[in-house]
């Protein structure tokens, strides 16, 4: 049984539930019970200094963890200025602009922007200021890519960035959580894809897609801007405020 503590606490080096599940068994062992069975005599110092170094590595690697969770949530909080777009290698994920409601309505259906949840006055004003606001800061052209929702289409069109192209992998999956992965995937491609040292790109999209790449929702006409590394998993520098 003692051979098998060692190859438990060997292959859960790196894994944290792992260490503490093997540190409960051993734990138990040394007490006469569990899934190890009970230890011989001689092996009962040894086991409890096993026990002690796993706990304190998953403590460490917990701590560890606990702190770039931090790290990465301070910089997502981190609101930055509009002429980081014009930066090479950039992408602004852009939640469209204001469109009351939630969700769509039962008929919902593609390409029909009757059956669909759209942008209001305010939304439009929105969308055509945030444009405004990027030309100021530099950005006038950009490729841009975005749902096939029309109220993010249109969002897409009003900040004259350059007509936008349509891309499923940016499509919204509120209410349809089969469609969550699928699109996901496609969408890491995309970004991994892309030239880490190419022009501004915008996506513009939906709050759950932003959330799924970066970890954090958008408010309407707000985003998340990326870094692109050619890879599917961009570096995200920090947020930007809507209007």
């Amino acid at each position: 049984m003692y051979q098998g503590q060692l190859s438990c606490v060997e292959g859960s080096l790196l894994k944290v539930r792992s260490m503490r599940w093997c540190a409960r068994g051993v734990e138990a062992a040394a007490a006469g019970t569990g899934f190890f069975g009970r230890l011989p005599a001689a092996t009962t110092l040894r086991s409890l200094a096993i026990l002690i170094a796993l706990r304190r590595v998953a403590a460490g690697a917990l701590a560890g963890a606990a702190l770039v969770g931090l790290a990465v949530s301070a910089r997502a909080a981190e609101t930055l200025p509009l002429t980081e777009l014009a930066k090479p290698g950039r992408v602004l994920m852009l939640r469209h602009a204001s469109a009351p409601g939630t969700g769509d309505p039962p008929n919902f259906r593609l390409g029909d922007c009757a059956t669909q949840r759209n942008l209001d006055a305010a939304g439009r004003a929105q969308a055509a200021e945030l444009g405004a606001r990027l030309a100021q800061a530099g950005v006038t052209q950009a490729k841009v890519y975005s749902s096939q929702w029309c109220r993010c289409l249109e969002t897409a069109r009003l900040l004259k960035l350059g007509p936008p192209t349509e891309l499923p992998a940016l499509n919204s999956f509120f209410g349809r959580p089969q469609d969550r992965e699928p699109n996901l995937v496609a969408l890491r491609k995309v970004l991994a894809g892309l030239p880490v040292d190419g022009p501004p790109v915008v996506l513009v999209t939906h709050q759950v897609t932003i959330s799924g790449i970066t970890g954090y929702g958008a408010a309407s006409g707000g985003g998340a801007l990326l870094e692109l590394n050619g890879t599917g998993a961009p570096r995200v520098l920090g947020r930007i405020q809507p209007n």
